[in-house]
């Protein structure tokens, strides 16, 4: 099969690899997502502390993956649904001067994946993936790299 370039936001039932320079895209201040822009890409945050609000989940956008990469060591750093979306899945934290790992589940009302750069992650580094995998549900999984006394970054809005 031969290689094709579209232009513009293409569905695809079965995926697509973003590639090129468009493949990541860099985050330097508050923003709100959108699946046009944004799903499949690798969102760079540089905002140490924003927040980043993913869009909406429809019956439309069910599988769309958004995957963070956090450039710049949080301080007061969000990832946030609109509010009436949750979180399901984990996040495993990790101190790397410590050696210490704990694994984090949000509670059923959890919305916001808050991380401060030390006990609930987001130092330079951090990786975070979510997936609508059905109506008002959010999938969560990576790695955030934090220091101290781990805590979860899970909460509410």
């Amino acid at each position: 099969m031969g290689l094709t370039t579209f232009s513009g936001p293409v569905r695809s039932e079965r995926g697509f690899t973003a590639v090129g320079s468009t493949a990541v895209v860099n985050i330097t201040a508050e923003t709100t997502l959108t699946y046009a822009d944004h799903v499949g890409r690798i969102i760079e945050i540089n905002d140490a502390d924003g927040a980043v609000t993913l869009p909406a989940i429809t019956s439309d956008t069910i599988g769309a993956t958004y995957k963070f990469f956090v450039g710049t060591t949080a301080s007061d750093l969000d990832i946030k649904t609109d509010g009436t979306d949750k979180f399901v899945g984990n996040l495993v934290l990790a101190a790397a001067a410590t050696s210490q790992a704990r694994g984090f589940a949000p509670a059923a009302s959890n919305d916001v994946i808050s991380m401060n750069g030390t006990t609930t992650g987001g130092i330079a580094g951090s990786v975070v993936e979510v997936t609508a995998i059905a109506t008002a549900e959010y999938l969560v999984t990576g790695t955030l790299l934090g220091s101290g006394t781990l805590a979860t970054p899970f909460a509410d809005s």
